[in-house]
């Protein structure tokens, strides 16, 4: 590609509107806001500065990663400290043009240390709230269950959110997958049905395609997060392609987990030629060196993508969010209007 082509590529990315469907706001926390909040709230770190927790962020595997994840999140205390985390990402994300995010949260991952449910999420939804009138971002909040602790420890979150549930849309299964199946958390999925909420699940980023195939049929989801090893089972990607399943694809944390060796093994142009509905976004974007226009130049530079390419998957985001109808379709008009301008 020419350097007048790339630009105008470069400047497509910058101006098309996106929605980020696979985001950790947890994995939001900068170390220079580790640090801050640290000192705020009288926590010890290891670290006695913030490049030395940068030199920290050198993962090999996702365990490696989740380690200084849960690390990180030690200085997240009070509720000012979950707001300002929020609000920090939003208005990060609104210079890459994001206009919907639909973001999870770990409560387990704060509860455990004592910190009250309703602290995390007033602050979570505190920040969103003047994101959606302050930056124009709608959007959904997913509470996710750590799948590395039991189904029980589920139920008790799941327990303690029900005072919430007309402000939470979804939840989730992320943490260590590989020995945790999803069908491990079937009894507490199918209760989260019966409430009303959407659900998701990590599956196919570590995990076999067994593990794409039992998010499912066993806990039935409406989006599957990353699905990258779905690729090698031919009869499950055709299912993902036939029933229209969403795929929330975060190539560079797939680089830095090493899922992939080089960005250009990203599965993002397999899965746009097998005509997946795939998304592009960012996962744990402190750890993993890019917010979503990162991401989104990152592939679009090494698997050379097109404007074409570009805007199916700014409007697969939209199409596979949980926004209703009329708004996936205002904002997917958008998308393609903005293309048509190039």
């Amino acid at each position: 590609m020419d350097r007048a082509a790339n630009e105008t590529r470069e400047a497509f990315i910058a101006s098309v509107p996106k929605a980020e469907l696979h985001l950790h706001i947890e994995g939001s926390l900068e170390p220079e806001m580790m640090f801050e909040l640290a000192k705020r709230n009288g926590v010890d770190l290891p670290y006695a500065s913030v490049e030395e927790v940068r030199e920290a962020y050198q993962f090999s595997n996702l365990q490696e990663f989740l380690d200084l994840y849960y690390l990180g999140m030690q200085a997240l205390v009070e509720e000012q400290d979950f707001y300002d985390l929020t609000i920090a990402y939003l208005e990060r994300v609104h210079r890459d043009n994001v206009r919907h995010v639909e973001i999870f949260f770990d409560p387990q991952g704060h509860t455990e240390r004592g910190i009250a449910f309703e602290t995390v999420i007033t602050g979570i939804l505190r920040a969103l709230d003047e994101g959606k009138a302050r930056l124009g971002i709608s959007y959904k909040l997913i509470m996710c269950f750590l799948r590395h602790l039991s189904e029980e420890e589920a139920f008790a979150t799941l327990e303690e959110a029900m005072p919430w549930l007309d402000r939470i849309d979804g939840v989730g299964l992320d943490s260590s997958e590989v020995g945790h199946p999803p069908e491990k958390f079937a009894r507490v999925f199918a209760k989260c049905r019966e409430l009303g909420l959407k659900l998701v699940a990590h599956a196919g980023e570590e995990g076999p395609p067994e593990y794409v195939w039992q998010a499912l049929d066993v806990l039935e989801v409406d989006r599957i997060d990353h699905g990258n090893r779905a690729l090698e089972d031919t009869a499950l990607l055709e299912r993902i392609v036939r029933e229209g399943h969403t795929l929330t694809v975060c190539p560079l944390s797939n680089l830095k987990l090493c899922v992939i060796d080089h960005i250009a093994k990203s599965p993002v142009r397999t899965m746009l030629e097998s005509r997946v509905k795939a998304t592009v976004n960012s996962d744990d974007p402190s750890y993993f060196g890019g917010y979503i226009n990162d991401n989104y130049r990152a592939v679009a530079e090494a698997l050379d993508l097109s404007i074409e390419d570009i805007a199916t998957l700014a409007a697969n985001s939209f199409e596979g969010s949980f926004l209703d109808e009329a708004q996936k379709a205002a904002f997917v008009e958008e998308v393609h209007r903005v293309a048509s301008s190039v």
